[in-house]
């Protein structure tokens, strides 16, 4: 195996160990800028991902000057990765000096800095697009099909790994939201108990005068239940709160014999 294959391998096996390690994002985009320049004969090399309002923030940068490049590229709404990030499709400029037309502020600023050439890769998973990766070249001319091959992998490996963080933070948080749901509803079911042993209602009553205090207190109905187990809230202060609630509405449901 050539070198450079074996790197490339080497590359992919540091990236995918990356995915079931702990996960720290910006430090697995920063490697992989990296290894977008020792490996497909970049200069430089940057990574825009979208926003949750469809613009793109700057996440990782092989250097200080693609950064600085990237950040311009933002701030003038224009050049090879937010057309990427736009369309989905690889753009690729084999010499910015030919053609400034294209992204005239873009260009100069880019030959200011030194590079001759440039092309932006989606990061797309079918039709989710979440971003681009910026390889940046000091001579004009394009890559070769192997090497843009090899760079559109690399995106999608951290498209992967993105993604793939995004859902078990997701799921993380569902798991969360549902526990903390489960555990309020045992909380409450036990305050809707106390209320209608000590308070004589039913317990669709007992259920209305937790909901009624809470929203006239503004606080979480959670709160109301664990205060009233507590002691911290009173049943008399859920009845002053539900004048309806009580024995007297208690005894309307179950009239004395005549």
């Amino acid at each position: 195996m050539a070198r450079e294959e074996r790197r490339l391998v080497q590359t992919l096996v540091e990236l995918a160990d990356t995915l079931v390690a702990d996960f720290d994002i910006v430090d697995f985009l920063h490697t992989l800028t990296s290894r977008c320049v020792e490996l497909l004969d970049a200069s430089e090399a940057g990574i825009m991902l979208g926003d949750q309002r469809g613009g793109l923030r700057l996440v990782a940068s092989s250097s200080e000057r693609a950064r600085l490049l990237e950040l311009f590229e933002i701030q003038s709404d224009q050049g090879p990765c937010l057309d990427c990030f736009k369309t989905g499709q690889s753009v690729a400029t084999e010499d910015l000096e030919a053609g400034p037309d294209r992204w005239p502020l873009f260009s100069a600023e880019a030959r200011k800095s030194g590079f001759r050439s440039a092309l932006a890769l989606p990061m797309r998973l079918r039709d989710q697009v979440i971003g681009a990766l910026n390889l940046f070249h000091a001579e004009p001319g394009a890559l070769t099909a192997e090497r843009i091959l090899t760079g559109q992998a690399m995106a999608d490996i951290a498209t992967i790994g993105i993604l793939q963080e995004r859902a078990v933070r997701e799921a993380r948080v569902l798991a969360e939201q549902l526990q903390l749901a489960l555990n309020s509803r045992v909380v409450i079911e036990q305050a809707k108990g106390v209320l209608v042993e000590r308070a004589s209602v039913n317990v669709d009553e007992a259920f209305q005068m937790l909901r009624r205090y809470a929203r006239e207190s503004n606080r979480r109905l959670h709160d109301i239940a664990q205060g009233l187990i507590a002691g911290t809230i009173t049943i008399q202060d859920l009845k002053r709160s539900s004048p309806a609630a009580g024995p007297a509405r208690h005894q309307a449901h179950n009239p004395p014999p005549r």
